[in-house]
């Protein structure tokens, strides 16, 4: 019987973003998985956070704010090609002004 990994695979790799061109060095602290300029991250992850598994590789838009209690707050990613909604850790470095774009509005 094989064995499904359930555990995070760490992956902290730059990259150049697909929705602004915006030159994401790899992370300080963590790893990188969106865009610190826009948020935008790319559907490449299946059943684990870095398999890079998925077949779908769609992009993914930043579409809301969530807060998780022990991981502080995290972004609601959706993907535009299958719709998967995905969350992700705000980054120290993620740009202020796109993290505010994403909080409710009054």
């Amino acid at each position: 019987m094989s064995r499904e990994r359930k555990n995070f695979i760490v992956r902290n790799e730059g990259f150049i973003c697909t929705e602004c061109d915006f030159e994401n060095d790899p992370a300080k602290t963590g790893c990188r998985n969106h865009c610190r300029k826009c948020l935008t991250s790319l559907h490449v992850d299946n059943t684990v956070p870095g398999d890079r598994e998925s077949i779908c590789r769609g992009k993914m838009k930043p579409v809301s704010l969530d807060q998780h209690g022990k991981k502080g707050q995290m972004i609601v990613h959706r993907c535009l090609t299958c719709g998967k909604n995905i969350r992700n850790m705000v980054a120290p470095d993620d740009d202020l002004d796109a993290i505010i774009r994403l909080m409710p509005q009054p």
